[in-house]
């Protein structure tokens, strides 16, 4: 084994290339590149990459088809951080929703983002719960408390609130800007 180490740095040597100047890439990276090669999107998601070159941060947009938003278009950005995946990618919602589990400065409440995040689960798997979120949204873990109450107790006024919301306009005092397609 040592001998195998002293010719890789033998041949290192002879390149002109220190150990520290070679590029290496991270495990996060390795992971990353896996997850989103093997990503199976439904119709309803995409994704984009600012910078191609970068595969560690970029968005989701997520345009239901079905459900109380139906019509939407709700950007989400995803930075993948250097311990992926033992620590899952932090997501913030960039587009101001009407959501129980989506509070109004974009922070996601999804179990697997947090307590229940497990290295096996992938990119896959996020974009799955969060296109859930959107058809069976969950006032029993609520970041927005309003919303989630709205929709316990008065269905019909939370599916008006939504609408409103895509159209863009108040509710309450919180104006949303327009993302119905």
């Amino acid at each position: 084994m040592i001998k195998l180490f002293s010719l890789k740095q033998q041949k290192k040597d002879e390149s002109g290339q220190s150990p520290s100047t070679s590029k290496r890439v991270s495990a996060a990276q390795l992971r990353i590149t896996k997850d989103i090669n093997e990503l199976n999107l439904p119709k309803t998601c995409q994704t984009e990459f600012p910078d191609p070159d970068d595969l560690l941060n970029f968005k989701l947009i997520i345009c239901p088809d079905e459900g109380y938003y139906r019509g939407g278009r709700f950007v989400f950005s995803f930075k993948v951080g250097s311990s992926y995946p033992h620590e899952p990618p932090k997501v913030k919602c960039d587009t101001m929703v009407y959501h129980p589990n989506i509070d109004l400065e974009g922070n996601v409440c999804l179990n697997i983002l947090r307590e229940d995040w497990k290295p096996v689960l992938t990119i896959n798997s996020i974009v799955y719960g969060l296109q859930y979120l959107f058809l069976e949204p969950n006032p029993e873990d609520p970041l927005n408390k309003e919303a989630a109450e709205v929709l316990q107790h008065n269905r019909r006024q939370f599916e008006q609130n939504v609408n409103k919301s895509l159209r863009g306009g108040y509710v309450g005092t919180v104006y949303f800007e327009r993302c119905a397609k």
